[in-house]
């Protein structure tokens, strides 16, 4: 480093690290009593032409609010500033003191199932929370987990900061990454081809786990025929364990467990060949199916709506109203009054109501049919987002974003876009079929905006089982109000 001190106070003490993606300091804050240390991450853009730096700083800027929500969590390194200085990005994070994961995952040496199952639960106990906040690591590995001088892990280095190095943007101010975020052995084949899913993460955990019991690098380990991993006769392992770490390195993303919370369930049994102690079982929270499955497509719209200064994770995509016979008196006798937002919707009372307040996805309550028997585990769900624009957009601009973003990760999804009306204002409505694995899901969403603001409504179910529910999310939907002052670009 040329300067003595960053953004004035951050005095530069050691160098950590460096890689394609940036450097990492020991650095001192000296405009805090007594110097605290502090990690300092400078990112560089691999282009700082006009059109790519603008694009990477609103970028950055996003990321750095996520990290920021994230670090709210106390296993997770605080972000303490960010900043740009001389074209180049910086993150200030809280200084934690330990050894990483891979100073105690030596090379040759197996460790016993109680220490690896005790190990992988507590990943996941962290993991789950930055699931449920709708964001996937992506470089979960032995050198980005912590241990505390207390004994308990940190989970560090998010992948998602290290994609603001390498964002591309072309003369039509296009976004593209130009690299594949994560770690060979702990990246999974859907990631390195630049799709990662929140169960790209558990593969990287359960990757951890087989190479603690085993000693090998998840590298040098065998694959059979279907390239699944061959593990399982190096180690004495309970059969539960081994089938839960198995299920979890799939090849296959779709055949792995689709959320940290739904692998901590699975361990919570008395199967393993451990016992959690009562005060180590994490408190699940009961996060519907419909919940889970949009934010595993939230990635599909976030990457737009960050590139464009839009801080949003859209969960999914929209559908066709049905014709408006053979309509039933629908009764809604309860309502939802957002005084924070200010808005209201009526909603019928046997619908489960789940208050979210998401800071990422801006979404702030869904709405959840009737359960009708046990095997009804998808059921129908009506979601309201409101979203801060960071700037201002039309409503054809926000409009084109959404459909752009649909094309672009689903190319044979069937769009259909309409004018309407949201709380007696101008609106749209976009309709689309999405696929995830055997599911087939239509979704329609309607959108306004007003001051600043979009204002979303998600209406989303399996294909088979939309019409039984249209009428009443239409009739939600129209009862729909805003009472914020302010008018619509």
């Amino acid at each position: 480093m040329t300067v003595k001190k960053l953004s004035g106070r951050y005095k530069i003490v050691a160098e950590l690290g460096r890689g394609a993606f940036g450097i990492t300091f020991i650095a001192e804050d000296t405009q805090r009593p007594g110097h605290p240390k502090c990690v300092v991450k400078q990112l560089k853009p691999l282009n700082i032409d006009p059109y790519t730096l603008p694009e990477a700083k609103r970028f950055f800027d996003q990321e750095a609010m996520i990290l920021e929500m994230l670090g709210k969590h106390d296993q997770i390194p605080q972000l303490l500033a960010h900043f740009t200085e001389n074209q180049e990005f910086y993150l200030v994070q809280e200084y934690i003191a330990g050894q990483d994961l891979s100073q105690e995952m030596l090379r040759g040496k197996q460790m016993g199932e109680a220490k690896v199952s005790k190990l992988v639960w507590e990943i996941l106990e962290v993991l789950a929370f930055v699931h449920q906040q709708g964001v996937i690591h992506r470089d979960i590995k032995p050198s980005n987990i912590r241990r505390r001088q207390d004994g308990k892990i940190m989970l560090i280095d998010f992948g998602s900061v290290k994609q603001i190095t390498t964002q591309m943007v072309n003369a039509l101010g296009q976004t593209s990454s130009t690299v594949a975020i994560g770690t060979r052995g702990y990246m999974p084949s859907e990631q390195a081809n630049g799709n990662p899913q929140f169960s790209s993460d558990i593969y990287s955990v359960g990757m951890i786990g087989i190479q603690a019991l085993t000693g090998i690098s998840p590298v040098k380990l065998p694959k059979d025929i279907n390239s699944e991993f061959i593990w399982r006769k190096r180690v004495q392992v309970s059969p539960h364990f081994a089938e839960v770490l198995d299920k979890m390195v799939r090849y296959d993303f779709r055949q792995r467990y689709s959320s940290a919370v739904e692998v901590l369930q699975d361990l919570n049994v008395e199967k393993c060949s451990v016992n959690f102690p009562q005060n180590q079982k994490v408190e699940l929270i009961n996060v519907p199916s419909t919940i889970i499955l949009q934010y595993r497509y939230s990635g599909l719209l976030r990457k737009v709506l960050i590139g464009a200064g839009i801080v949003a994770l859209l969960a999914i995509l929209m559908v066709t109203l049905l014709p408006f016979t053979t309509r039933k008196k629908i009764v809604l006798n309860c309502e939802y009054d957002n005084t924070a937002d200010d808005i209201t919707i009526k909603y019928p009372e046997n619908w489960a109501r789940e208050d979210i307040e998401n800071a990422i996805t801006q979404e702030v309550v869904t709405f959840i049919s009737p359960k009708q028997n046990d095997t009804n585990k998808l059921r129908e769900s009506v979601t309201i987002r409101v979203e801060n624009l960071v700037q201002p957009l039309t409503l054809e601009e926000y409009t084109n974003l959404l459909v752009k973003e649909i094309k672009n990760n689903q190319p044979n999804a069937q769009i259909d876009q309409t004018s309407t009306t949201l709380a007696n204002k101008p609106a749209n409505q976009l309709v689309s079929t999405i696929t995830d694995g055997t599911n087939h899901l239509k979704t329609l969403q309607v959108f306004t905006l007003k001051a600043d603001k979009a204002y979303v409504i998600i209406y989303t179910a399996k294909i088979d089982t939309y019409d039984k529910y249209i009428q009443t999310a239409e009739s939600m939907i129209k009862s729909f109000e805003i009472h914020l002052e302010g008018t619509t670009d």
